[in-house]
């Protein structure tokens, strides 16, 4: 059944009012997604999709360098491939859409729209590979995929959702290891450069990997609310898929061998992120290098302006894009400055650029930055460079801004009533000695919310320390967050 769709709101409710209202009356004025008359599922509207386009260009490109190669599988899986790998079944089962009719006529067997790849990809690279001459296989695919939600939150939880998933094919188990870890750096670099939002990274705990993986990571990011982001995933596969699709191949020494396999997956959630890390009150706050227009020029119309000021406009808008540049002219008649202005920094736009007839007599125009807010005077002369400077400030200020908030909301703790009471307010992230027990770890759970979000690659010796629940040896250090 349909649902029906709410009003667009008018206004931005305060994050501290309400976080969550605030990010889906951002998402929805900002026009980057709205929700469908499909119940759990959303429409990604062009703004919203420009943010995607660009984050896939970024990904694919690192893809590429990596050795790696886009394919696509199809959408559907028959139930007896699903049903080879149990823990995989099981963790996906009440997630899973399953297709019974083909028309009006009922079908031999039930199809599941795919929640992820891992058991059709198996099955073709069983078909594929005879040889270690035939390893390694790097494909990725560039999809959507179904997994049935109860809650709609816009980019964070949809019933659909776009995503990237890197399946891949090795030798040896070192191979597979450092592929696993290869990828989950790629994610690492690509959202702190791209996206300006630092990230933790590190090993999943048993009870929280991926159904099926032998071990899981991911990269973790603190949102402005203080919950955590799962950004992205990196799958170390074993030789689990591979024995269940009886994924084999002679290896060098000619003994019959499985195959070692990965997969690895970041999704539109990312564009949620961008929201929760960098938005305020006013709205949007974007990365230069992924908001779809970087820069938008306002022409001020008083007196002859469409022969004066607009043609200047003009030619400084093919000078930026010369450069490289995303850029858009707002000459609109039937909205005022004040009001374009307020639009753009709802939007998002990292740089503002005002041109009206006193500048052009001082050959100057007037930047206003999103992140900061702050005006100034730049001359026409050279403003291609002045620009690409201004925007790569803005970057490298929001990651800043988004590290700093991080520190300032992660702290450390032993005691588990001090820990109860840090996760009652807003808390980030916080770090306490854990044993290693995932009976522990469900009850900290049950009683704060809090899960761990990662065993960091980085993390200091848990030696001579006791775990925060029970008091029993620790084995580590955890990080412990509420999280989406």
């Amino acid at each position: 059944m349909s649902e029906a769709i709410p009003d667009l709101p008018t206004e931005i409710t305060p994050q501290s009012q309400d976080f969550a209202r605030w990010y889906v009356d951002v998402v929805r004025r900002a026009e980057l997604a709205d929700y469908s008359p499909v119940k759990g599922c959303m429409v990604i509207r062009p703004y919203g999709y420009a943010m995607w386009e660009l984050i896939q260009q970024g990904l694919d490109r690192r893809f590429k360098a990596t050795g790696h190669v886009n394919a696509y599988f199809p959408l559907f899986i028959p139930e007896s491939l699903l049903m080879k790998e149990v823990e995989h079944v099981e963790g996906f089962a009440p997630q899973v859409a399953w297709v019974t009719h083909g028309g009006t006529e009922k079908l031999e067997e039930r199809l599941v729209v795919r929640p992820t790849s891992e058991t059709i990809i198996g099955t073709m690279y069983a078909k594929w590979v005879q040889s270690w001459r035939d390893l390694p296989i790097l494909i990725n695919q560039w999809a959507n995929v179904v997994r049935w939600e109860k809650v709609t939150r816009l980019f964070l939880r949809t019933t659909e959702f776009l995503w990237q998933e890197g399946h891949t094919a090795h030798e040896t188990e070192e191979e597979a290891q450092e592929e696993t870890l290869r990828m989950l750096g790629v994610y690492k670099e690509f959202v702190e450069s791209e996206l300006a939002i630092p990230v933790l990274d590190g090993q999943k705990t048993e009870s929280e990997k991926f159904a099926g993986a032998a071990r899981t990571y991911s990269i973790e990011a603190l949102m402005g609310d203080g919950r955590a982001l799962q950004a992205g995933t990196s799958h170390n596969l074993g030789q689990n898929f591979a024995k269940v699709y009886d994924i084999k191949f002679q290896g060098r020494d000619k003994s019959l061998q499985y195959v070692w396999g990965t997969s690895w997956g970041v999704t539109t959630r990312l564009i949620g992120a961008v929201v929760m890390v960098h938005g305020d009150d006013g709205g949007l706050t974007l990365p230069p290098r992924i908001a779809p227009y970087q820069v938008v020029i306002v022409p001020i119309p008083r007196g002859n302006w469409r022969e004066t000021v607009l043609p200047k406009a003009q030619a400084i808008r093919d000078e930026l894009a010369a450069r490289g540049i995303r850029v858009h002219i707002d000459d609109r008649d039937t909205q005022t400055p004040g009001w374009k202005f307020n639009e753009w920094e709802l939007r998002g736009v990292p740089l503002r650029m005002e041109i009206g007839p006193k500048d052009l007599e001082k050959s100057q125009v007037v930047l206003a930055r999103r992140d900061t807010r702050e005006k100034s005077s730049a001359p026409m002369e050279g403003i291609g460079g002045h620009v690409e400077e201004r925007l790569n400030e803005i970057q490298q200020a929001l990651y800043d801004r988004a590290l700093k908030f991080r520190e300032e909301h992660t702290s450390s703790t032993d005691s588990y009533a001090e820990f109860q009471a840090i996760m009652e307010g807003r808390p980030g992230f916080v770090i306490s000695p854990w044993c290693g027990s995932a009976a522990c770890e469900a009850a900290i759970k049950a009683d704060t919310q809090a899960t761990i979000r990662s065993i960091p690659f980085n993390s200091p010796s848990a030696d001579g320390k006791v775990c925060l629940k029970c008091g029993s040896p620790a084995t580590v250090y955890a990080w412990f967050a509420k999280a989406y």
